[in-house]
């Protein structure tokens, strides 16, 4: 089996790679060769046998979908994306890689399926962002997608080319709505959404973070380890019962930041809650006037996607693959 990720080098690709060679196959087929571009250079798997295409591309650049789909890869993971702040920050730079680049690879997708009937599946990482306030609380499955982001427009537009790629035959494609990852590892990104991360992450080793918004503010959320999951599964269920709506919202944890922070306090106690510094931020704060507070998620769960189900689980799950299973 040829595997390819498109942005091999962020965090969940990483997570993701990591966990297929430890698992060593898909849909029990041995993966024979992984193809991992990202813009910078992705780390070959350690362990992994196989053939390894490890390169740094921008799939938004002309010929770079092409090369990638001319290897005929049987699944490709579209990991790759600019974040929300970012996005909102740079128009031009946010539609050229979230838009552009996922508009190339389904083009380059298309053609060669009329060349020789190539089909892969594409599961494609979408976001809830694509959906925009006023917004009830739970959101169900059929509520309408009305982005107030240009990071949850250009995920919207991606959406949609998905579903009718998909309807004509040119690939078999499934699109996963991200929840917020939470705790994600490693240094603060340029995400509007990264606090959530921030206010557990730093605090749990001993360092000062900031939390820019209200502690009443809702969230919906999830662990990396929920993430490659619902990318697993996106990847090996059954396309028939997915049916023509191919863009599915994951399940997830709703929780205010007040409740994330009671959680960290019954976790690492009041000592790693102090480390916790109010800096309100207006734009940031506007910003979460529109996300969404909580997902039904019915869909998704019926077809087996699941996730945690409260913070303390979410915290331990990153203490557990982050910081070798204890606090220091």
């Amino acid at each position: 089996m040829h595997i390819a990720i498109i942005g091999a080098a962020g965090m969940v690709g990483r997570k993701l790679i990591e966990r297929l060679v430890r698992e060593g196959g898909l849909s029990g087929r041995t993966i024979g060769k992984f193809t991992l571009i990202d813009v910078f250079q992705p780390e070959p798997p350690a362990g992994f046998d196989g053939t390894v295409d490890a390169r740094a591309a921008d799939l938004s650049a002309p010929g770079e979908a092409e090369k990638l789909v001319s290897a005929r890869p049987d699944v490709i993971f579209h990991l790759a994306a600019i974040v929300s702040g970012e996005a909102e920050l740079d128009f031009d730079k946010g539609y050229r890689i979230n838009l552009d680049g996922t508009r190339y690879l389904f083009d380059a997708i298309r053609i060669a399926n009329g060349q020789d009937g190539y089909k892969p599946r594409v599961v494609f990482t979408s976001s809830i962002a694509v959906f925009g306030a006023p917004l009830p609380y739970p959101i169900p499955d059929d509520f309408h997608t009305t982005p107030l982001t240009s990071y949850g427009t250009q995920k919207a537009i991606s959406e949609l080319l998905l579903s009718d790629y998909t309807r004509r035959g040119f690939f078999e494609g499934i699109g996963i709505r991200l929840p917020t990852i939470c705790i994600r590892p490693g240094k603060p990104n340029a995400a509007a959404s990264g606090f959530f991360s921030n206010i557990l992450r730093e605090p749990l080793v001993g360092q000062e973070a900031v939390l820019p918004v209200p502690e009443t503010i809702r969230h919906w959320h999830a662990s990396p380890r929920s993430a490659v999951d619902f990318l697993l599964h996106g990847a090996t269920i059954d396309s028939d019962k997915v049916g023509p709506r191919r863009n599915l919202s994951m399940p997830g944890l709703s929780a205010t930041v007040g409740e994330q922070i009671e959680a960290l306090r019954k976790i690492a106690g009041e000592k790693a809650v102090s480390l916790i510094r109010r800096e309100p931020n207006e734009m940031i704060m506007r910003m979460c006037e529109g996300w969404a507070p909580g997902f039904e998620a019915t869909r998704a769960r019926e077809l087996g996607f699941t996730a945690e189900t409260n913070f303390e689980e979410i915290i331990k799950v990153h203490i557990e693959d982050e910081l070798g299973g204890s606090l220091k």
